[in-house]
């Protein structure tokens, strides 16, 4: 890591790491979304809320995959519990897909600090022939040394098993006597996810769960009926429902209702 401009981890809340350079970069303006922001998903909230105060407590936690339809709440509750829980001690550090192989040396340099951080990658995944997520596996669960205990991660994906899978490795699966065998290709892309103790998913939300959020951000409006026609209209030329579509109606047409 550049040890030419040290972090001061006891005010910074968060850091974004820059392979090329080999440095973090401190987050100067956060996303301010706040978990009260944040509807529809409540279940998910309540147990990502509950794993992070038991890391925060030191108390046995997990690490985290989000994973499920795009748009719905899975990098923005991330970007919540910085918020709501910075002021306590927690740090977020974003790694991206293709910096993981520096993940091992980022740890390192954390491992011994009085902070509590999660190591946040966005929009993970891998495809045939991609070999990053190796890296993860040391931090997830320990190789000589065990993992850091100061340390978790939140990753955030649209698949459920993070690699793709294919029909054909279906096909080395074996039943041997009433259990399924699965065969080492598929083996394989389900243990990295199986090292994630607590998986999240993420729905298309319901049409009164749409129109919720988006009185949530119009607030008191003159024509409530024509808020939601405008927004019905809205999500349908999108081709999805979700807490980012609503957003996005907000921006377009805030100050019209």
């Amino acid at each position: 890591m550049n040890a030419s401009s040290p972090l001061d981890w006891r005010t910074l809340p968060a850091a974004i790491w820059r392979g090329r350079t080999a440095s973090l970069r401190p987050v100067q303006h956060p996303d301010p979304v706040r978990l009260d922001d944040l509807l529809g998903i409540d279940e998910q909230k309540r147990k990502i809320i509950q794993n992070t105060e038991r890391f925060l407590a030191g108390q046995p936690c997990n690490h985290v995959l989000l994973w499920g339809s795009r748009g719905t709440g899975k990098s923005s509750i991330v970007k919540a519990l910085l918020n709501a829980y910075a002021p306590r001690g927690l740090r977020v550090i974003e790694v991206d897909k293709d910096d993981l192989h520096d993940l091992p040396e980022i740890v390192d340099d954390i491992r011994d600090r009085s902070q509590r951080f999660i190591i946040y990658c966005d929009d993970l995944s891998f495809e045939d022939g991609e070999n990053q997520y190796k890296h993860l596996k040391s931090v997830l669960e320990g190789s000589l040394e065990l993992p850091p205990e100061n340390v978790r991660i939140y990753a955030t994906s649209n698949r459920r098993h993070l690699l793709p899978e294919y029909m054909k490795d279906n096909a080395q699966s074996q039943v041997v006597g009433r259990e399924i065998h699965h065969g080492d290709a598929v083996e394989e892309k389900i243990s990295l996810a199986d090292r994630f103790g607590l998986g999240l998913s993420f729905y298309p939300i319901s049409e009164p769960q749409f129109f919720e959020i988006v009185d949530h951000l119009f607030g008191e409006v003159a024509d409530r009926e024509q808020l939601h026609i405008r927004a019905r209209r809205f999500s349908i030329e999108k081709g999805v429902r979700s807490g980012r579509t609503a957003r996005q109606f907000y921006n377009q047409f805030v100050g019209e209702f």
